[in-house]
């Protein structure tokens, strides 16, 4: 919006279809809504009842400027047990979300001007971010005939004497795609070649269906050259309790609390008590949640199968589904448009996850397998999915 109040910077709508989707929404009452990846699960008794628990024995106040200390002790186990990571305290750092931990590490890092490859389709607040940090986002297109993997070939072509960071996210938002250990393999060898700096968004990491998750720090080479920004929202539905954490070098993690000392101070201290039993408590919550979106997924996948004019590939990791409609003939906001307007599911355009994101939309399986059995059998009776 162009106001003489408003910084100039924001004159340019950068309204995007993810922004515009809580509005979207609330336009019909029985709107079936696929677009956000908001888990509908509520979080876990365990997590809720014990950080009331703390919450009334006194821990309301601001924590450690770097997190509780509990937390980042349960953290730095977490990797040792899961991955064999064996992390500094002064290597952890926890933080308001897994966004603003993004935010964090692309400010601490970025000179004007420096180049951060993203691979597309991306998390749409990716590009954002590297401006916001006065940065330049360089494009990686990746397509559904390469499974969505990173094509290094093409990855390296981009380097230039000002790139300073490659995000990986995997498994991925919005593809559903899981870089195989050989992708990621020559990704390090890439980002050690050209002393690159790797931006490991793993907030997914519960989600790898059909292989272990591999952490890029878990690679050699990589833990002194990787920030891994991690979240509770997904791999515990913890989405509205906004508590992440970061791992770096110690210098690294040192300059993103002195930036976030002036942005919000310290990260909600009885969402870092939640965050706590999360992790102290994973081997009961988690299975059952991971069964569920797995369960979910893979119905809508066997749905969407089935509709003439829509594909998709099989799943292999997350929430979503990124559904080819090309055979419609249709842009692919004409197709979330008319989905929504025509039988009132909410779903997102490719587009809004870059431009390669044309000729998909994304469905976000966060609704029983009830409520997706029935948002397939309205999509199914549009003319642009009949035979």
């Amino acid at each position: 919006m162009k106001h003489r109040y408003i910084s100039k910077r924001y004159w340019k709508d950068a309204t995007t279809p993810m922004g515009q989707s809580d509005v979207l929404a609330k336009q019909y009452s029985d709107v079936i809504d696929l677009s956000l990846g908001d888990p509908d699960l509520v979080t876990d008794d365990i997590i809720i009842e014990n950080a009331m628990k703390d919450a009334k024995q006194g821990h309301t106040k601001y924590t450690d400027f770097r997190g509780d200390t509990e937390l980042r002790d349960e953290v730095r186990k977490y990797y040792s047990q899961e991955y064999h990571v064996e992390l500094d305290d002064k290597e952890v750092m926890v933080v308001t979300s897994g966004c603003l931990g993004m935010y964090l590490a692309l400010e601490a890092i970025i000179d004007d001007g420096d180049e951060v490859i993203i691979h597309q389709p991306c998390f749409t607040p990716y590009m954002q971010q590297i401006e916001l940090a006065r940065g330049v986002p360089v494009v990686l297109d990746t397509y559904e005939d390469e499974d969505f993997q990173i094509n290094t070939d093409r990855l390296e072509k981009l380097i230039t004497e000002r790139t300073k960071a490659i995000i990986i996210n995997s498994p991925n938002n919005p593809t559903g795609t899981c870089f195989t250990k050989e992708t990621l393999e020559k990704v390090t060898s890439i980002a050690i070649k050209h002393d690159l700096i790797v931006i490991a968004d793993d907030i997914y990491g519960l989600y790898s269906f059909n292989e272990p998750f591999v952490p890029m720090i878990t690679l050699a080479g990589m833990k002194e050259r990787t920030i891994t920004i991690n979240s509770f929202s997904k791999d515990f539905t913890m989405t509205g309790w906004r508590i992440g954490h970061i791992l770096a070098p110690d210098y690294l993690i040192k300059t993103m609390q002195q930036i976030n000392e002036n942005v919000v101070f310290t990260a909600p201290s009885i969402s870092q008590r939640g965050a706590i039993y999360a992790l102290r408590y994973r081997k009961k919550i988690q299975p059952k949640m991971l069964e569920e979106y797995k369960k979910r997924v893979f119905y809508a996948a066997d749905w969407i199968n089935k509709i003439p004019n829509m594909s998709v590939l099989k799943p292999k990791g997350t929430f979503y589904l990124f559904v080819n409609i090309k055979k419609t003939g249709l842009s692919s906001v004409e197709v979330a448009h008319r989905i929504l307007h025509e039988v009132h599911v909410l779903t997102l355009p490719g587009t809004a996850f870059g431009g390669c994101g044309e000729g998909y939309i994304r469905l976000a399986c966060t609704c029983t397998t009830e409520k997706l059995e029935e948002a397939f059998v309205r999509i199914s009776m549009m003319d642009i999915f009949k035979a």
